[in-house]
């Protein structure tokens, strides 16, 4: 069942994440794409990146819209026609989509191990409890990294930076959920978080207040 996991963050918050296992004409095939969405599935060089893009449209049906239902602002940010919020992420072979009434923001990463040669890119704050002997390392990183997308997401600011402005609270693993601070010029804004593994990826999203 390509449809991996749907969950209800809230009332008016929904996270719907897809296992790509289809190929491309059989993602293409049942989909009515506007001329635009057609144009860049095709000029895309990556087949995981056209299946990516495809299956994201699969998740849109799934909460009641279609390709015509979204746009995308000159940051690259997605956008629903009815006003409701939405971000969008795919890694490899699963997507995700997470649609609200509030500003939201959703990634998914796969748990490698080369994350730990970028840290310096992004850990600032949280080197403070993260320990480098730990076999989680690799997991806790990605969860961070994941945050942090997320928020960039949601923001969709230039100038801001994973390492200097986002936090992420210390956390458990089997919690399932922290707290995210951003502190941009001089402002801060609290986040409630969650985050989830499955088949060595990691989701995580921002939960709307």
């Amino acid at each position: 069942m390509p449809l991996f996991k749907s969950i209800t963050v809230n009332s008016q918050t929904a996270v719907k994440i897809w296992h790509i296992e289809e190929s491309f004409e059989d993602l293409l095939q049942p989909l009515n794409l506007k001329a635009q969405s057609e144009s860049r599935v095709i000029g895309m060089k990556s087949e995981l990146h056209q299946r990516g893009f495809l299956s994201v449209r699969h998740l849109l049906h799934l909460f009641g819209y279609t390709d015509q239902d979204l746009f995308y602002d000159d940051m690259g940010k997605p956008h629903l026609k009815d006003g409701k919020y939405i971000s969008i992420t795919h890694s490899f072979e699963f997507s995700g989509v997470i649609v609200s009434n509030k500003p939201v923001g959703i990634d998914i990463e796969k748990q490698r191990p080369k994350i730990a040669r970028i840290t310096k890119k992004f850990v600032g704050y949280e080197t403070d409890y993260l320990d480098a002997h730990s076999d989680s390392y690799v997991r806790k990183l990605t969860v961070i990294w994941a945050i942090k997308e997320s928020l960039y997401k949601l923001f969709a600011t230039p100038g801001m930076l994973f390492k200097s402005h986002f936090l992420v609270i210390p956390f458990m693993l089997t919690h399932g959920n922290t707290t995210a601070w951003i502190d941009y010029n001089s402002k801060k804004h609290r986040y409630d978080t969650a985050f989830l593994e499955f088949e060595g990826f990691t989701c995580a999203y921002i939960i709307p207040e």
